[in-house]
């Protein structure tokens, strides 16, 4: 039943946040695997169809660093070793005012999407990822990488 809800409490959310001009707070994961591959998912809710990093809100009291080690663990089951925030960007996007925080980690677990909220949760070497790669976390990448000088903006 959850899994038909989600994605319209999804959308209700989304547009909820626009309306209301509500400021949000979240986190993001660059997690990489002993050989050196990058964690990533496939949502059961909106862009479905593109991966992502893991990560998700903060809830309210609720550090940063620990969000990203709940959302991280509650997701995948993973455990995040050597959590390290790496910067700080704002997002604009769909009307809302949005502070995401992005850290590195390493997990050797390995990741079992939770069902509910994703379909999909795997490690990728740097140099295969999937066409279906998100721009955000594209940009993510490639600024970890050295590819591209850093944003401040998601």
């Amino acid at each position: 039943m959850l899994r038909l809800i989600l994605p319209f409490a999804h959308r209700v959310r989304r547009h909820a946040l626009a309306l209301l001009r509500w400021r949000t707070r979240g986190v993001k994961l660059l997690v990489f695997d002993r050989d050196g591959r990058v964690l990533l998912v496939r949502h059961r809710y909106g862009r479905g169809d593109l991966h992502m990093l893991p990560g998700g809100g903060i809830a309210r009291g609720e550090a940063p660093e620990e969000a990203a080690a709940r959302e991280l663990h509650e997701e995948t089951g993973c455990i995040a070793r050597a959590l390290t925030i790496v910067a700080r960007y704002e997002s604009r996007t769909e009307g809302r005012r949005d502070t995401v925080f992005l850290f590195t980690a390493r997990s050797d677990e390995t990741p079992v999407p939770d069902g509910r909220e994703l379909a999909e949760a795997a490690f990728h070497p740097l140099g295969d990822l999937p066409a279906t790669l998100s721009p955000a976390t594209r940009r993510r990448i490639e600024e970890w990488n050295g590819a591209r000088e850093r944003s401040n903006d998601w």
